[in-house]
């Protein structure tokens, strides 16, 4: 499989010339069509891509002959001769995708139609910025990759999603492990020796979020992450926003208060500083130690932390302190919202993160504030939806922008 991986390859295609180079560009296109398009006849490729008759079948026979393509035999039509119709094996090629949490590793493997073939969590993992967590993240993907069940050559590329800033052009992370000259992205892929492409998580949820629940006209989405922190994906004619430098999403830090609680950012007023996970955990245990009752006091006196999803959990168990403080930060993001809706004017807003957990406790105050604050017109043809995904999303997501990368999309 050396060289389904090297006719994969940007850099070694750029050494070849004239026809072997055309060729291989145009077997690329004939993948991706399939990729988008599913099952199809020669005629409906030449038809697309305007290559000829005689060239088309010349390489998508090679695509045949290398495993990379199906031909499934002929198709029924009103009159005339049957024609063949030719599909991707999807077991030719597959691609890998990596969540680096806060507080867990999350690994998948996708074949070319982005099914996922394995799956697998580490939750002893914490993220550090430190270089003995570095090397324990590229031992981790090496063995999950070493032990996932799939030969290594098939395996076309890795994506790599972790939290903070990231510019995916350049491969570096603006939040942890900046301080070598390689790219973190470099250090991975020389690592584990496979192609490598860096994400921001929220993005990387944006996109699975989108591919897997999006309708037939929906192409302009916005994915709204409530964690412990606050920020969004943007979705533009069916594409991921990225902005300049690849920064695009940080509404958590637009400065929404007028309060002098310092963010994570080393600002005052975030939008964090009230709405998210972190906040409503501080906001909680402040309100405990002045004699507020709520059913998480005997974590507090046991000396437990209390987690963002502790109190979803005590708000469902109809503790009033929990669905008080869930439903105000419902409110006060939602006229942040407004903002994004008045904006990008999307066809959906989709929730997720843990605070999406507590359903209607969030939802209806955050739909109400957007409702009250944004225009009529823009907001009353918006959808609004609860991501219904699992934890793997975030590595999904990135496998498939690898994958798209890869085979050209």
């Amino acid at each position: 499989m050396t060289t389904l991986t090297k006719f994969f390859n940007i850099d070694s295609d750029a050494n070849l010339k004239g026809i072997t180079h055309k060729n291989n560009i145009i077997k690329r296109n004939i993948i991706a069509y399939m990729a988008v398009n599913g099952e199809c006849t020669l005629s409906e490729l030449t038809r697309e891509l305007h290559i000829s008759v005689p060239t088309m079948t010349k390489l998508v026979q090679e695509l045949v002959d290398e495993k990379i393509v199906n031909d499934l035999g002929k198709v029924e039509t009103p009159g005339g001769r049957r024609p063949n119709v030719f599909g991707l094996a999807n077991s030719a090629i597959y691609f890998a995708g990596v969540n680096v949490g806060r507080d867990h590793m999350t690994y998948v493997i996708t074949d070319l139609q982005n099914n996922i073939i394995k799956e697998s969590t580490d939750t002893s993992f914490e993220l550090v910025d430190r270089s003995q967590c570095l090397e324990r993240i590229c031992l981790n993907i090496a063995e999950f990759i070493d032990t996932c069940g799939i030969e290594r050559g098939k395996i076309l590329g890795v994506g790599v999603s972790i939290v903070g800033r990231v510019n995916p052009e350049t491969g570096r992370s603006y939040k942890y492990f900046t301080s070598s000259e390689e790219s973190l992205c470099e250090i991975i892929s020389s690592r584990i020796g496979i192609r490598v492409l860096l994400e921001n998580d929220t993005r990387a949820r944006c996109y699975a979020e989108y591919t897997y629940g999006k309708s037939k006209n929906e192409s302009n989405v916005l994915y709204l992450h409530m964690g412990r922190g606050v920020a969004i994906g943007i979705v533009i004619d069916g594409k991921l926003y990225y902005g300049k430098n690849g920064f695009a999403g940080e509404f958590g830090h637009i400065p929404f208060f007028d309060n002098e609680i310092i963010c994570a950012c080393g600002k005052k007023g975030c939008l964090e500083t009230e709405v998210s996970g972190i906040a409503i955990e501080e906001r909680i245990i402040k309100l405990i130690k002045s004699g507020v009752n709520t059913i998480l006091r005997e974590m507090y006196d046991r000396g437990e932390p209390i987690h963002i999803n502790d109190i979803i959990a005590a708000a469902r168990n109809d503790d009033n302190l929990s669905i008080e403080l869930i439903e105000e930060a419902g409110e006060k993001v939602g006229k942040a919202v407004a903002f994004l809706i008045n904006t990008f004017n999307p066809e959906t807003v989709i929730v997720g993160g843990n605070m999406a957990a507590a359903g209607e406790y969030l939802m209806l105050p955050l739909k109400s504030s957007t409702n009250k604050y944004s225009l009529n017109l823009v907001y009353k043809d918006t959808k609004f939806r609860v991501s219904k995904m699992n934890e793997s999303a975030n590595a999904w997501g990135v496998a498939m922008l690898i994958r798209n990368k890869v085979i050209g999309l």
